[in-house]
């Protein structure tokens, strides 16, 4: 199956994101942005982060080119399903943060420091 295009990609997350009930968007002030690169930590593709700025408040990214490097060759189910997971994760992040918590946060550490020990 060919990848999805930028635009069918967009047009699912977008499908994803209107889904969510608006009293779990409370104060996410810039919304969901996708970019179309990539973006890497180490050996780690990042597809999506949310992100807490003083100046330009709290706001969520995907990134086509991540999602691209790890699916390419995957069905549009396989996409759909990991756009809606990967949406998922980032609202905890939000709601986590809105809630004083970083268990997710913890956790992601946790996994990475394993995975650079091995």
């Amino acid at each position: 199956m060919a990848k999805p295009t930028f635009d069918e990609f967009a047009a699912m997350l977008d499908q994803a994101v209107d889904s969510i009930p608006p009293h779990f968007l409370r104060d996410l002030t810039g919304g969901f942005n996708l970019q179309q690169n990539k973006k890497c930590e180490d050996d780690y593709y990042i597809l999506g982060e949310y992100i807490e700025d003083s100046m330009l408040g709290c706001f969520i990214v995907f990134y086509y080119g991540s999602f691209v490097a790890l699916l390419e060759d995957e069905s549009v189910d396989c996409w759909k399903a990991e756009i809606i997971d990967t949406v998922l994760h980032e609202i905890q992040h939000h709601l986590e943060s809105l809630a004083g918590q970083e268990d997710l946060a913890k956790r992601e550490i946790e996994e990475l420091a394993k995975a650079l020990k091995s």
